[in-house]
């Protein structure tokens, strides 16, 4: 209990998201979940988790496998996706190969489960977490090491499911307020800088004068922020630096993207 509590307070005290999933991933190898992948959007829509390049994914599959998870949407595919997005909770890869063989798959789904039982993916978990806006997702999956089956993966969940299952909110909570290290370029700190400076109300000539340039640099500051964020007004990069927390936050993740 001591060893749990230890690292539930290391995961609420970590400043960086890589930081929180590097902790959480070593609790789950120890107990025979050394390989897992975890997304988390704050950009989902009726149809899908939205665009892949804001959403935050870590992982400790290798590289030749998460190339292969993203190509062509092969994730959206998976049985176990669509229970994530419709699901709350924790569900035992048996589901998936109990719904397989009773035929009640798509064939996209059917044929996306025979592709990773050709790659020694069969038994695991997934967890998707509550959220408190609609437009947001997270998803935890975690592949029983080679050797574990459905039972041994029952009995560890037997033994460690509350456990797990308070690790992975833990872990979930925290990521969601840090910086999110997404694929797009991140902002620059003059870029974060002017930002907040229009969220806080002030106009091109009080930037100006606040930050020591010209109203010129703070319009190219502005530009190259709503590019880098891929948005089409300034008043919708504030909105979306602050739903990836890269504004008005005293940290900024030092790289984005698919991490290791």
């Amino acid at each position: 209990m001591d060893e749990l509590a230890g690292l539930i307070n290391a995961l609420a005290e970590a400043r960086r998201a890589e930081e929180v999933w590097q902790l959480a991933m070593g609790y789950f190898a120890g107990l025979g979940f050394g390989r897992g992948n975890y997304g988390f959007t704050r950009f989902r829509n009726a149809a899908s988790a939205g665009d892949m390049s804001d959403a935050i994914y870590f992982t400790t599959f290798g590289q030749d496998y998460s190339a292969f998870y993203f190509r062509d949407g092969f994730y959206a595919r998976t049985p176990l996706y669509r229970w994530a997005m419709e699901h709350d909770g924790c569900c035992s890869w048996r589901w998936a190969d109990d719904a397989l063989h009773a035929g009640r798959l798509c064939p996209d789904e059917a044929e996306a489960m025979r592709q990773n039982h050709s790659l020694g993916l069969r038994a695991g978990l997934t967890f998707s977490f509550p959220e408190v806006a609609p437009r947001q997702k997270g998803a935890l999956g975690l592949a029983a090491d080679p050797g574990l089956d459905h039972e041994a993966v029952d009995g560890i969940l037997a033994r460690h499911g509350a456990a797990m299952q308070a690790v992975a909110h833990v872990m979930h909570l925290r990521i969601c307020h840090l910086p999110l290290p997404t694929r797009r370029r991140p902002l620059s700190k003059r870029q974060r800088e002017t930002l907040e400076w229009v969220a806080d109300g002030k106009t091109t000539q009080d930037i100006a004068l606040l930050m020591d340039v010209s109203p010129a640099m703070v319009e190219k500051h502005l530009r190259l922020a709503r590019l880098a964020l891929d948005v089409e007004t300034t008043a919708q990069a504030v909105a979306k630096g602050v739903l990836l927390n890269q504004i008005f936050h005293p940290q900024q993740p030092a790289t984005g993207g698919v991490t290791g």
